[in-house]
């Protein structure tokens, strides 16, 4: 037997209502915020993730999935969707039809990171990004949709974890006050952070070796290095957080794990889950369009992870259990070429609806649409035939209805208004 890929997994059928509802959900929140969707391709050159994301990071010098193809091009599966986004808005010139545009798309993303609960080498995101506006109102609008998104879908315990990166000038002078710190730990950093030193020493605070987290934990804070105008901008974003009552705090040593964000960062953590499991993030960027032959403006995005969304559901909520409106009992060889016709009729009415055409008796036919979670069935045997007549059960109040065959579709159709 062939059997899945390691760090992948199936959707399986009893697992697509949750999913469906999750998609559906963020798709229709996003949408009341103003933002439309859009559907870039799952593989782009690799440069573009080098140069977006960058190259001293996890993702691309770890967890990429990259390749070359027949012509010796490098190509990548999209371990993220903001590059991927804004190379589209760049290369189809999206701003000068309009100047601030809202977009998101969902579908998988690759990393090969190592497996575990939730975290998948093939896992599902949404993606949302505004571009074209650098307003501290935007940054907590792109917060609340966040937000929004996970409280719609019946997440408690949301905190909003929230820090300012700086701009470009202010991280110059941190990173001096930054490595002047390490220095003194160099030997003790693992392998990936002490050749970081030099070209990116901010990644040390983003490590998960366990040594390296402690020295973090005594590292300076960016916060208090921040120029006036970054300073300004973060107050503001917090208060309009305050405005709006979404749930936040201050994580003073969050710097996200990818190099393009400026100013506002921020993670989605869900406390019912675990500290540690943040099922979301994102931030401002406010040179990566230009980096990617675009115009010079900022942006803000986050992404959330389906599966990790997924988890924050109960198995037990009814809202994803299978059911169907009406389930078709054929009692007999004689009634399965009616039965097959009136459920062509049912579903042409758009009444969601079902049968076995193997199984024979009423007793085994109930248990199935009682399995189906059916709301009613029809039930269709040699006497109902003659008599051109279906007897139809309701599945809650055990009622049952004699009906014309040529009338089911409009009594069900009353029914279920």
């Amino acid at each position: 037997m062939i059997t899945l890929i390691k760090g992948f997994h199936d959707i399986l059928p009893d697992d697509s209502p949750r999913w469906e509802f999750i998609v559906r959900t963020a798709a229709e929140t996003l949408r009341r915020f103003g933002f439309r969707e859009m559907t870039p391709p799952i593989m782009e050159r690799t440069e573009l993730f080098e140069r977006g994301i960058g190259e001293l990071t996890d993702i691309v010098e770890k967890e990429m999935y990259t390749f070359e193809d027949r012509n010796g091009e490098s190509l990548t599966l999209r371990p993220e969707a903001t590059a991927g986004m804004l190379r589209a808005v760049a290369e189809h010139s999206l701003l000068r039809k309009e100047p601030v545009l809202k977009v998101f798309t969902i579908g998988p993303m690759f990393r090969r990171e190592r497996p575990s609960k939730g975290r998948f080498r093939q896992f599902f995101q949404v993606d949302a990004e505004v571009v074209g506006d650098d307003s501290p109102f935007t940054d907590a609008e792109v917060i609340a949709a966040a937000h929004a998104i996970m409280t719609n879908i019946g997440a408690t315990g949301l905190m909003m974890e929230i820090n300012s990166v700086g701009c470009p000038e202010c991280r110059a002078r941190y990173r001096v006050v930054l490595q002047d710190f390490l220095r003194a730990y160099l030997t003790e950093l693992c392998d990936d952070c002490r050749r970081r030193y030099e070209r990116n020493p901010l990644r040390a605070l983003d490590c998960k070796v366990a040594r390296c987290e402690e020295i973090a934990r005594d590292a300076p804070l960016i916060l208090d290095h921040l120029d006036e105008s970054c300073r300004s901008h973060f107050q503001a974003v917090q208060d309009a957080l305050r405005m709006l009552g979404i749930p936040y705090r201050i994580e003073p040593r969050m710097v996200r794990g990818l190099d393009y964000y400026t100013r506002t960062a921020f993670e989605i953590v869900h406390e019912e889950l675990g500290r540690s499991k943040a099922v979301g993030g994102g931030g401002r960027y406010d040179s990566l369009l230009k980096e990617l032959g675009g115009p010079d403006v900022g942006g803000i995005g986050f992404a959330i992870g389906l599966e990790r969304l997924s988890m924050g559901l109960s198995d037990d909520d009814p809202r994803f259990t299978r059911s169907i409106d009406v389930y078709v009992a054929a009692l007999g060889d004689r009634a399965q070429p009616e039965a097959f016709r009136i459920l062509d009729l049912l579903r042409k009415a758009g009444i969601a609806a079902d049968t076995r055409y193997s199984t024979k008796s009423l007793k085994a036919h109930l248990k199935v649409a009682d399995r189906f979670r059916a709301t009613r069935v029809v039930m269709l045997g040699d006497n109902e035939l003659e008599r051109n007549e279906a007897t139809i059960r309701d599945m809650n109040t055990k009622e049952q209805f004699t009906v014309r065959i040529e009338n089911i579709v409009a009594f069900l159709q009353g029914a279920e208004s």
